[in-house]
């Protein structure tokens, strides 16, 4: 049961993509959400409403969804200096969104009301104030953030303290102290806690950054303090060095803390890995809890205990995370993490069984050759039907061609894709054009399919993306690509890897019908 009165607020959606190589297109945003509320978080924060299109339509979009138990967060500042709270064109914004929960932030650092605002004490508390009551009184639930609170605190703590009042007073539902420059302790971050806590008398929260590289360990510092709310993002993405890992922070409170903060532990490791593959980053090999080497054993001493009594060196047991044990002697390392997988899509196996060998094998030897399969559901469900006896592939290829035109001053071009298939003991042989060369690819073989599989013309592609796997090695680098595809109601994601970038999106391509086409 989750613990009372302790909740989990989520901002990579928003703090997160402030994080240099870090960006979600608006199909990749509702995913995430969606895979957070199914998760357990309690808060997902969207983005700033109006500060860009992209936030405008993930809003749009998620007023559409039903959330399982998340409430989706509108996030932005207080009204600007010497401005009605009504007539202020952001705050509007965050009425427009139409979330149950908006996040404001505030000045608490003196320096920055007198250097970067430019304002009275008192105009920039009033600011905070009518803010808060504001949206309070248009029903929605206010959080609080208190920016650079702690910096605010050490210059001048009864500056600091006032402009909390001042959320207080507006009717805040919770005040959320923010170490933004993430240059303060463990032990700082506690005592100030502590005494906001005894001043206030409200519910604090807890928003750190890792500068110092202590981000999580401010946040555990606080909770320890009495805070009841941890604000953070997934892997840890974030402005500058990042912000506080949920990822890390979950499991500490769970395992170590006994705070119940999410109903399903064990899929943290593929929630990590889901939304590094929608960011199109490197897991973070040596990351806590979910990493690669997170549970990997190598030295003989370890390797020779861990065999006789895992806890000898394992702080936890890998599966409560959805991770798994590696001992690079064992042929059976992997198997908890094939099972938990094959589970979560409807597949039930006895552990050791053949086809979980087999299943094991194909993913070890095709991530070897650039696949992964965290956020490509579709075909991993493919391994499985396959190693299962259960899959029929669609058609027999018998060719296919792309090929590129252009002239030389750019005022003409065209792609063009020929496919030859088998289909039900029939021959299909199309061309298609497209605006590239995957479109048409994809036009073509839609085209040769549809007279077979009618339900084909249901099936969208969302998204696309690229990534170069082993760079060294220049143009002749291996390609994966990663390929999102909608049927109005469900969302899917394949993968293909190749050393050419059209065999890679081929490869996405057929999974992507196949799971769909060929699904009982």
């Amino acid at each position: 049961m989750k613990t009372k009165g302790f909740t989990l607020y989520d901002t990579t959606l928003r703090d997160g993509t402030q994080g240099t190589g870090i960006s979600f297109s608006v199909v990749d945003k509702i995913r995430v959400a969606e895979k957070l509320d199914a998760f357990g978080i309690d808060y997902i924060e969207g983005g700033w409403p109006g500060s860009n299109p992209k936030d405008i339509e993930f809003f749009r979009e998620a007023a559409k969804q039903k959330w399982k138990q998340a409430k989706i967060t509108a996030f932005g500042m207080t009204r600007a200096k010497n401005t009605p709270v009504a007539k202020d064109a952001q705050v509007k914004t965050l009425l427009d969104a139409e979330t149950p929960a908006v996040t404001i932030f505030g000045k608490s650092w003196a320096l920055h009301v007198e250097h970067v605002l430019r304002v009275s004490a008192d105009e920039n508390r009033r600011m905070i104030r009518d803010t808060v009551a504001f949206l309070k009184k248009r029903d929605r639930e206010v959080i609080y953030d208190a920016e650079h609170f702690f910096d605010g605190a050490k210059d001048d703590w009864e500056h600091a303290l006032l402009t909390l009042e001042a959320a207080v007073d507006g009717g805040a539902d919770l005040i959320v102290l923010c170490d933004t420059n993430g240059g303060s302790l463990p032990d700082e971050v506690a005592d100030m806690t502590a005494r906001v806590i005894a001043r206030l008398g409200k519910p604090v929260g807890i928003h750190t950054h890792n500068d110092s590289g202590v981000g999580v360990a401010n946040a555990l510092a606080a909770v320890r303090a009495g805070a009841v709310q941890v604000q953070g993002t997934i892997n840890g993405y974030g402005e500058r060095v990042g912000n506080c890992d949920l990822v890390s922070v979950i499991p500490t409170l769970q395992l170590k803390m006994g705070r119940e903060v999410v109903p399903k532990l064990e899929n943290l490791r593929d929630l990590s890995h889901f939304v590094a593959e929608l960011a199109n980053v490197v897991p973070n090999i040596r990351a806590p809890y979910v990493g690669g080497a997170a549970f990997t054993h190598k030295g003989g001493t370890h390797v020779n205990a861990v065999q006789k009594l895992t806890r000898t060196y394992e702080h936890v047991d890998p599966a409560l995370v959805g991770s798994h044990r590696t001992i690079v002697v064992s042929e059976l390392s992997g198997q908890s993490n094939v099972l938990m997988r094959a589970e979560a899509l409807g597949f039930t196996f006895e552990k050791g069984a053949p086809e979980v060998k087999e299943i094991l094998a194909s993913v070890k030897r095709l991530e070897n050759e650039g696949y992964e399969f965290e956020a490509a559901e579709g075909s991993f469900e493919l391994l499985i039907r396959k190693a299962l006896g259960k899959h029929k592939p669609l058609f027999e290829l018998r060719e296919y061609h792309v090929s590129f035109r252009r002239t030389a001053d750019g005022s003409w071009d065209k792609c063009e894709a020929t496919v030859k298939l088998r289909v039900k003991n029939e021959d299909a042989y199309v061309v298609a054009e497209g605006d590239g060369p995957v479109n048409a690819l994809d036009a073509a073989l839609r085209k040769a399919l549809a007279p077979f599989f009618p339900k084909i013309a249901g099936i969208q592609l969302e998204d696309y993306k690229v990534r170069i796997i082993n760079g060294q090695a220049g143009t002749g680098a291996r390609t994966r690509v990663l390929i999102t595809s909608t049927d109005g109601e469900d969302t899917w994601g394949t993968v293909g890897a190749s050393d050419n970038v059209i065999e890679a999106s081929w490869l996405a391509l057929v999974d992507s019908f196949e799971f769909k086409l060929g699904r009982k």
